[in-house]
């Protein structure tokens, strides 16, 4: 479904990610490893069209899409939900969701799709009056997932969703980002919590410093030394 090949992207003269390529196939729950600064943003925000890659190809679904704008690439069916919520704080769960929605067809489809959304999230249908800014933090996650999920994406890049979370709460987010898969919905999730991801995932690739330095299914990286010492302590 994703091919990213050979990418390579710089802040201005500083290069950030080196020749990074992976490839994330429909109906995959694929994991992204990696601490801060190991370039999984940046990879997301490459691929979302928000940063220009260097060189290196980028194509969905057979289709190349590096260099599109962002609302290009929403309309080829690739929704990034961003690390750290970003929601719009005084506007109403309700409206929050519907502000997901203004892609094409997602818009025609709103209503179905924003009950679809509070049922996979019943704390939102609760909360629908509320302004996103009085949730709690894990409310607050569901609401930007729940968002990104009004696009109607066929590709869903989830980042870091555990930060900042508790695990009751985060049992409970890992459990539904399971269920997307059943509604064809496919999945990269940049995560520091290694083992949540790789318990949920099925392949891998691990990032530092720019460059993805392993991969494989995620039951053989949580048998890798590598991942065991940086990210399971082990």
């Amino acid at each position: 479904m994703l091919e990213v090949k050979n990418l390579n992207v710089s802040y201005g003269v500083i290069p950030v990610l080196h020749d990074v390529s992976l490839q994330v196939k429909e109906n995959e729950l694929v994991a992204l490893l990696g601490s801060n600064g190991a370039g999984k943003s940046t990879l997301l925000n490459t691929i979302q069209g928000m940063m220009k890659p260097v060189s290196g190809s980028i194509s969905f679904l057979g289709k190349a899409i590096e260099g599109l704008p962002p609302h290009r690439v929403i309309a080829e069916g690739i929704v990034q939900v961003p690390e750290g919520r970003r929601l719009f704080p005084y506007m109403t769960v309700r409206e929050n969701l519907l502000l997901g929605a203004y892609p094409g067809k997602a818009w025609s489809n709103k209503r179905e799709r924003i009950e679809w959304v509070m049922s996979l999230f019943p704390i939102l249908k609760e909360r629908a009056q509320m302004q996103s800014r009085l949730l709690s933090g894990g409310e607050q996650q569901m609401l930007t997932i729940g968002r990104g999920l009004m696009a109607l994406p066929r590709l869903l890049m989830v980042d870091e969703p555990s930060l900042g979370l508790a695990p009751v709460i985060l049992d409970n987010l890992y459990e539904t980002l399971g269920k997307l898969r059943e509604s064809k919905i496919t999945i990269l999730l940049p995560e520091q919590n290694a083992l949540r991801a790789l318990t949920i995932g099925d392949r891998g690739y691990v990032m530092q410093d720019g460059r993805v330095v392993l991969e494989g299914n995620c039951q053989s990286l949580m048998q890798s030394d590598l991942v065991k010492k940086a990210y399971l302590g082990r």
